[in-house]
């Protein structure tokens, strides 16, 4: 498998693999909203790197078409005898290719719904036709991954990965395969996140970037007509941006501030992994490029932060109801040494959306960073007020044209 770079179709039954690993949930947590850990992956397994998707094969299809295969890892082949109804997600990025491809309301469960939620409807306020209904859905985390829960969901699908849902506390491989084989087979591929090892017995785990995850979700559900359309526009919006990049780079760091106001969290910019799917297009200079913190992310103090000294601080999670804007730029304003970074001088740390995003949140998150790095060449970015929407962009400023968007959602394309 590791030689196939497709997720597509195929005419064989489907395969269940087996999974074990050791990345804990509490890990993955505190790297997402703050604390310490490490991406527990270790050395014993390879990837193959991320290539170009080939799309030449998706074609429209209706639901009516029979049973069909779709292919990916480390799920292998997976057979439908019809499209699934009940979504089963984790991260946003899923929950966003289901609005994606007009799903949105068949998806059961979410990784802590007000962040995720309120942060997905941030971006579609700008979408005529399309929301999302967070309310009421189940935190899959909120108690740690329940195999009971799965159950009662009764879901047709799980848009997570098998072999991390294999690490979580109380799992292993003999769980995944049941719950697989007993309610609905699994779909998901995490550590392409950041690339990093897959959890042991995985030696052919394959890794994919952000849009060609989407394209094997959308032949999950039959959408490929969609997901064609919602392509051809990134890669349009992409060849925008970068046809137009100025030679010199800003200096840029992603962080959050720590729950002790005096360090920060530290992301890479130009890493591979559909994590920084909205950053490592724009071709920024990484503050910390030299960095290994053996993690998936970097703790460092004010003062190391003042020796970087980054042009731009792009605050992940600033977008969101978890972090307050206002109040991270009134630390740094306030704080004796944060207070003489250039990027606080020149008012220049600006709010980011969420590392988990899928297809509809990139797009934003792609013009969201693009203003903020380079205002000269594509327009200024507003200042961001706690929970408002997206800014509103002058519409000659605009990357991407919203209505074609909403239109190939809601299916009026």
């Amino acid at each position: 498998m590791s030689g196939d770079r497709s997720v597509g179709d195929e005419s064989t039954r489907r395969t269940y693999l087996t999974y074990g690993g050791t990345l804990a949930s509490s890990a993955l947590l505190a790297g997402c909203l703050g604390g310490s850990g490490s991406d527990g992956g270790g050395d014993t397994a390879t990837a193959t790197p991320t290539g170009s998707a080939d799309q030449s094969t998706a074609t429209e299809t209706t639901e009516d078409d029979g049973p069909y295969s779709v292919t990916m890892s480390p799920v292998g082949t997976v057979e439908f005898d019809t499209v699934p109804a009940d979504i089963f997600t984790v991260f946003a990025q899923y929950a966003d290719m289901a609005v994606a491809l007009g799903r949105g309301d068949a998806v059961n469960a979410l990784y802590v719904p007000e962040m995720s939620g309120t942060t997905m409807n941030h971006y579609y306020h700008h979408l005529d036709g399309v929301s999302f209904d967070w309310e009421g859905l189940h935190d899959p985390l909120v108690d740690g991954l329940s195999k009971e829960r799965l159950y009662e969901l009764d879901s047709d699908v799980h848009l997570a990965d098998p072999s991390w849902a294999s690490t979580q506390q109380n799992w292993d491989r003999g769980d995944v395969d049941e719950v697989g084989t007993q309610v609905a087979p699994w779909f998901g591929n995490f550590y392409s996140g950041t690339q990093t090892s897959p959890p042991e017995g995985y030696p052919e785990y394959e890794y994919y970037d952000l849009w060609e995850l989407f394209g094997g979700v959308a032949r999950v559900f039959r959408e490929e007509a969609r997901y064609e359309a919602l392509a051809a526009v990134h890669a349009d919006l992409v060849e925008r941006i970068q046809s137009d990049l100025p030679p010199e780079r800003p200096t840029a760091v992603r962080v959050s501030i720590a729950s002790d106001g005096e360090s920060f969290y530290t992301y890479h910019l130009n890493k591979p992994g559909y994590w920084l799917a909205d950053t490592r297009p724009l071709g920024a200079t990484d503050a910390f490029a030299d960095e290994d913190w053996g993690n998936l992310w970097g703790q460092v103090d004010f003062e190391a932060m003042v020796e970087a000294d980054p042009d731009v601080l792009l605050h992940l999670w600033g977008m969101t109801p978890s972090r307050s804007m206002t109040d991270m730029r009134q630390l740094l304003v306030d704080h004796p040494v944060g207070r003489d970074l250039t990027a606080v001088q020149n008012d220049r740390v600006h709010a980011q959306g969420m590392r988990y995003q899928g297809p509809i949140m990139n797009l934003f998150q792609l013009e969201m960073t693009a203003k903020q790095l380079y205002p000269q060449q594509f327009g200024a970015w507003p200042t961001y007020e706690d929970g408002d929407p997206y800014p509103e962009i002058p519409e000659d400023e605009q990357l991407f044209d919203r209505q074609r968007v909403a239109d190939i959602v809601t299916g009026e394309f």
